[in-house]
C-alpha cells in the first residue's frame, strides 16, 4: 500500500506564498541591454516565453554553496547569492537557465520584480515540494 501523501502536498502548497513566473530561452537569443543613462541592465524580452505562472516560494537556504573546483579540490564558499526556489510539483521541469521572476511576495517585499536563474535543477525532489537552485540576475 502506498503512503498518500496528498493532504501534506495540500498543506505545503498553502505555504507557498510567492507568485512567481517562469520563462525559457527558447532560440538562446534573448538578453539584458543595457540602459546607458541609469546604469541598470533590463531585459529585452525578445525571444523570452513565458512557460508557467503560479504559487512558489524564494527562500534563502543559509547554507554554503558549491563553487567550481580548483585543481580538483572542492570548495564550499558563502554565495551571497544564493537562493532557492520551492514550487508545487504541478509546475513544469525546469531547465538550468530558466529565469523566475517575482510577481507578488507575502513575505519579502523585496523579492517582487526580481529575477532569478535555475542554477541547478536537482537539488531535490520530495513527495510535496520541488526544490531547485537560484543565482539573482536583478
Amino acid at each position: 500500500m502506498a503512503l498518500d501523501l496528498s493532504g501534506v502536498r495540500r498543506v505545503v502548497e498553502r505555504l507557498l506564498d510567492d507568485e512567481l513566473r517562469l520563462w525559457r530561452d527558447a532560440d538562446g537569443s534573448s538578453g539584458d541591454e543595457l540602459d546607458e543613462h541609469t546604469g541598470e541592465l533590463r531585459p529585452t524580452g525578445q525571444a523570452s516565453a513565458p512557460l508557467w505562472e503560479g504559487p512558489g516560494a524564494i527562500v534563502r537556504p543559509g547554507q554554503l554553496s558549491v563553487t567550481p573546483s580548483l585543481d580538483g579540490a572542492i570548495a564550499s564558499l558563502s554565495v551571497p547569492t544564493a537562493y532557492q526556489a520551492l514550487l508545487p510539483l504541478s509546475a513544469p521541469q525546469l531547465m538550468v537557465d530558466d529565469v523566475l521572476s517575482v510577481s507578488r511576495s507575502m513575505r519579502d517585499e523585496q523579492l517582487v520584480g526580481r529575477r532569478f536563474r535555475v542554477a541547478e535543477v536537482a537539488v531535490g525532489t520530495y513527495a510535496v515540494v520541488r526544490v531547485v537552485r537560484l543565482e539573482v540576475i536583478a
